[in-house]
Formats: C-alpha cells, structure tokens, sequence
C-alpha cells in the first residue's frame, strides 16, 4: 500500500498544489464521503497537509465506508501445538497488511526491534495490537508499529489474563483499556500510571465492543453485558429474550458487530448430518432493544452491508456499507482464515448460505471449545488508528 501515495501526484495539466489546498473543507467531506477504499484514503492524506488536516479533525465516530485491511502474520505455523506457546519475542513478530479493495498491494508491517521482550497476544482493537507478559503490557499500532506502554499490572490475579480491549481511540480522555482474567477485569485509563482490579462474577468474557456510547460484552454462555464505566466499573446482564430456533447446531459461538445503527449477532451454527459430515450455517440476528425485554430478532438479509470476523472472537469485528463499491459482495461474511496454508486470505459465504467446506466448519467448531485462546497473533480484520479519528 506504499504505492497508494501515487496516486496523489499530480499530471502536468493539473492544478497547482496551492488550488487544492484552498478547496473548502466543506466539498473535502464531500469527497472523503465518496472513498471506498483504504487505498484511497492513503491518497488523500498524501495530496497536502490541509486535506490530511481536515481527515484528522474527523469525530472518532464518523463512519468510513471503506473495508478493513487484512492482518495476517508473517510465517505464521498453523501447527496445532503454536497455540500453547506462552510467549513470542515482539521484535520478531511482522505481518502484512493488505486492502481488499486493492489486494495487489501489500504493507509489511512490524513491532520495533529494539522489543527484545517476550509476551503473549491478548487482543486487537482501534488500531492497536495488545500484548501482554503478566506483568508488562505494550500496545503497538498495526500500520507505523509505534508502541504505547501502559503501566505494570501489580495484582494477584496477573497470570491468568487472556483478553485485553480498549474501549475507545487511544487519543480520548474517556479512552481506557480493559484486561480480562477468569475472576477479574482490569482498567488502565489511557495516560494515568496505575490500573484498577474490578472482581466479576461472570462467565468468561469473549468479547467486548463499544456500540452507540455504551460498552457491551458477551460472554461463553453467550449473555450479553453492559460495562458502565462511571462512577466505577461493573458489569450489568442486559436482559434478552432468545428465539427458540436461533441455535440449532451442535456448536456455536456468534460474534458482535456494529452495523449502522444495529447490534448484531453472527453465528456459525456447526452440525453433523447423518453420514457424519460437517455442515455450517451463518445466521444474523439483530438485537430490538424497542421492546422490554430486549430480543434478538433473525435477519435474512443485511442489505447491502458486509460483514468481517475472524476465528478470534478477541479480534475485532466490521461492517462495511456499499461493498460492491470496492469489487466487494453484499449481504455476505468475510471471514479471515487463520493460516497461510490457504490460497485464499479469507473465505466469503452468503448470510443463510449452508457451508460444506471442513476446514471452515472444524475452525467454527474448534474455537468455541472451553479451553484457553491463542497466545499467538493470528489472521484478523482491523483498520490504522487514524481511521477511528486518530492523528498518525
């Protein structure tokens, strides 16, 4: 994606640079509207610093209709036994990014090597991968590779963290970082020098969003949660009604993800027919909080939106408005596949669509089993920082 800032130079015949830095920024959010692709989002920051100036002043919430970029590792080892390592050297961890909508170009991307320091993958959100070694933690962003070092964990509970989020962009006064243990949550709100521990009753934590100015979570048992974080941190079962025909397979284990103004819920139902072979099923559902209590209600069809997951339910989930835009489908999932022994860096399958493929339903089926999450980073979907409204 370097040769994304080609595309800013201009021809002989065209304005002078002191043409397009007037432009009013009025017709600018006109034009940023109009962007389907990171790939041109990089163009635009590169025509002059007015423009790039203007992207920046961007609420975090405003919404880009452009796909997330694809992460996946770089010599990544789909052995069975990676996902017990405890700890990899961040200086020697690199992958690559790479735009859907532009998928000849790639970025390589790495952690510093001056990180000669050992630590575990715990999560990805705004921008920023999240590490962890007990004690330490070490944020590093997907697409310059800087680092944020909160301060050290000094509680009891340490060791058994396996989840870590941020609620918010890290440029936020309100922006805090959440870790996850069996027993208790942990909260470092970015720029203080010390964390809180909040003990939880509550089934292991699988996911947590943020979704119209509230935080959610769900958790192994699939209830859904609201995190307050004022005055303090707790956790508050949302009360839901479920259909009884939303979980039929043998396996399951939805996702999360905001789109527009909905909550939906994904789920890869896995089953087995009668000859002993492995079928799946993506079902959506979209959460009615009109009624009381709140019910998930089953949605054929998402319009024209795509939706993006990974197998790690810590990675984070999109939406994406006008796929079709960037050469993308609508009404479909992509998911990203967890190894490079694929050809293909993601599968696509249609909402309601009926799955054959092993390798995608054995993922599905895998990863909802009780044992603990990889310690290794893995392929996933996450967009820069700048994107949620962040400065580079």
């Amino acid at each position: 994606m370097k040769t994304c800032h080609a595309l800013s130079s201009t021809r002989s015949s065209a304005p002078s640079p002191d043409v397009w830095a007037d432009l009013l920024d009025s017709l600018l959010l006109q034009i940023i509207v109009l962007v389907s692709s990171f790939h041109d989002l990089l163009a635009f920051i590169g025509t002059c610093r007015s423009w790039r100036a203007v992207l920046s002043s961007l609420p975090p919430l405003f919404t880009f209709n452009i796909p997330p970029l694809h992460l996946r590792p770089d010599g990544y080892d789909s052995h069975p036994h990676r996902r017990y390592i405890k700890h990899s050297l961040l200086s020697n961890i690199s992958w690559q990014l790479v735009d859907p909508a532009k998928q000849t170009s790639s970025l390589s991307c790495s952690a510093p090597q001056k990180l000669q320091v050992h630590m575990q993958y715990l999560g990805c959100s705004y921008g920023y991968l999240i590490f962890s070694n007990m004690e330490q933690c070490l944020l590093v962003n997907v697409y310059s590779g800087a680092t944020v070092r909160p301060p050290k964990l000094k509680f009891t509970d340490n060791r058994n963290v396996y989840y870590g989020a941020l609620v918010a962009p890290i440029n936020l006064s309100n922006s805090r970082l959440l870790f996850c243990s069996r027993s208790s949550m942990f909260q470092w709100q970015v720029g203080s020098d010390f964390w809180s521990e909040h003990p939880l009753g509550v089934q292991c934590i699988v996911q947590i969003m943020s979704f119209k100015g509230e935080i959610f979570a769900i958790d192994f048992l699939q209830r859904l949660h609201r995190i307050p974080l004022e005055p303090q941190l707790s956790m508050q079962e949302v009360a839901v009604v479920w259909d009884a025909d939303m979980f039929l397979g043998l396996w399951n284990a939805p996702w999360l993800v905001v789109c527009g103004d909905m909550l939906l819920l994904v789920d890869f139902s896995v089953s087995i027919d009668p000859f002993s072979r492995l079928s799946g099923t993506f079902n959506v559902f979209r959460l009615d909080f009109q009624v009381e209590p709140a019910k998930w209600v089953k949605v054929d069809d998402v319009g024209d939106n795509a939706l993006f997951v990974s197998f790690d339910r810590r990675n984070p989930t999109f939406s994406c408005l006008g796929p079709e835009k960037w050469g993308g489908k609508r009404n479909c999932i992509y998911i990203a596949n967890p190894s490079v022994d694929s050809n293909e860096r993601w599968s696509v399958v249609e909402v309601g669509q009926v799955v054959l493929d092993p390798k995608l339903c054995t993922n599905s089926a895998e990863k909802n089993l009780p044992r603990a999450p990889s310690r290794q980073l893995q392929s996933l979907w996450e967009l820069p920082s700048f994107v949620y409204g962040v400065g580079q």
